[in-house]
């Protein structure tokens, strides 16, 4: 069964952010062979949007209000699980976090700073490429803006 949650930090169970941290550990750091500082204290001013199948979390972002994080409302830490990606549950996690921040914040611009391999999968859902190419953490990135 699959179903995609919406959170506060304070909402979270123990179990939840566990397997969260653990998600963004195995793709972040290890997959992508990346060492940085995944727990940043951001966490806390977070919603946390993640997507459970079967009472596992595969796939997870987290959303922040205008101010919180870039100028304007964020979706970051974009992650699904290798074996998820394939399955159209990033476009699910993307369109419920769009929807969360509309809903939640009653805001419509959102900033992301995405990963340049996944700029045309952002374009899909309206965000528009500003400023160059940038490299955060040894990975190429891009700003992008939705309005």
């Amino acid at each position: 069964m699959k179903k995609i949650f919406v959170k506060s930090y304070k909402e979270l169970t123990k179990k939840e952010l566990y397997n969260i941290l653990k998600l963004r550990s195995e793709v972040f750091v290890v997959e992508q062979n990346c060492v940085y500082q995944d727990i940043d204290s951001k966490d806390q001013k977070a919603y946390h949007v993640f997507l459970k199948i079967d009472e596992k979390i595969k796939g997870y972002t987290r959303i922040f209000k205008a101010g919180d994080y870039f100028e304007y409302s964020s979706i970051g830490r974009v992650v699904v699980s290798k074996k998820e990606r394939k399955l159209n549950n990033g476009s699910e996690l993307i369109l419920t976090s769009i929807k969360a921040i509309e809903e939640i914040f009653n805001e419509r611009k959102i900033k992301i700073s995405a990963q340049k391999h996944l700029e045309k999968f952002y374009k899909n859902f309206g965000f528009i490429s500003i400023g160059k190419d940038y490299l955060e953490d040894g990975i190429p990135h891009i700003a992008m803006v939705k309005n």
